[in-house]
């Protein structure tokens, strides 16, 4: 008989595991480490040249990574994608889905224009509705599953002239909620990582006063680092993460404490 405490729940050996946004950013930390940790990393975004780049880094360590270009704002693609992956590899063990833009920031909420409000929200609240109803059949029928998707501290707080992005990671964190209650016996955890501010791509384009704002409300004082939340990614896609559901983790150097 093997006890809990000889295997190791924080491996992904023999694991198929999907990483989207993977070309930068939290993304691609969560990338190299959940392939150094064993697992068998497919990883998805936009830009070609940045997923070669992960993958090749991965790889030159030993580590198992392939890639496929995906715009997540379109659901057709996404479930493409999806169904080629599960033709390819099999089981898919667990989603890190890291996929996200700030959209324009610094922008008050009644002069945003709506085609930017529906980016925003096509990006960070389809993309990741999509991704969990093409996954979730499978993993039911295997009964074994994790999907993390990246939230933020916006959708608990709001950030001033960040409505879009406030709206679609709130309207995430409470699609989590409920689809993890729906997915709970399948031996399925579903959870939410809401990091506050992070020194990745996506924040170089955030307008300096929102920026100045985001980090004065962090009682560390400096921003995150995509390490940092990566190995948050890890535990909430490992086989550890077996009895929180439903939740997120606030990664926030103190700003939520809640």
């Amino acid at each position: 008989m093997v006890h809990m405490s000889e295997v190791d729940l924080t491996s992904f050996s023999n694991q198929n595991v999907i990483v989207t946004g993977a070309a930068s950013g939290i993304g691609k930390s969560a990338a190299i480490l959940l392939a150094d940790r064993g697992a068998n990393v497919i990883a998805l975004d936009m830009n070609e040249a940045g997923l070669k780049e992960t993958v090749a880094t991965i790889t030159a360590a030993g580590g198992k990574a392939t890639y496929k270009q995906l715009d997540i704002s379109k659901q057709d693609a996404v479930l493409s994608c999806v169904a080629a992956i599960q033709k390819e590899v099999g089981q898919v063990h667990a989603l890190a889905n890291s996929a996200g833009i700030s959209g324009k920031t610094g922008i008050m909420a009644e002069n945003v224009e709506w085609a930017d409000f529906i980016r925003a929200i096509e990006i960070n609240l389809y993309g990741a509705i999509w991704l969990t109803q093409a996954l979730l059949p499978a993993m039911k029928e295997a009964k074994y599953g994790r999907i993390v998707h990246l939230a933020s501290i916006a959708g608990k707080e709001g950030n001033p002239g960040m409505s879009p992005y406030n709206t679609a990671k709130a309207g995430l964190i409470g699609f989590v909620k409920g689809v993890a209650k729906e997915a709970a016996t399948f031996g399925i955890t579903i959870n939410a990582i809401a990091p506050a501010v992070i020194r990745t791509p996506i924040n170089a384009t955030v307008a300096k006063e929102v920026q100045d704002y985001m980090v004065s409300k962090i009682p560390v004082g400096r921003l995150g680092e995509p390490e940092e939340v990566a190995e948050l990614i890890a535990f909430a896609a490992s086989k550890a993460c077996s009895f929180t559901t439903g939740f997120t983790f606030d990664i926030s150097g103190g700003r939520a404490t809640y």
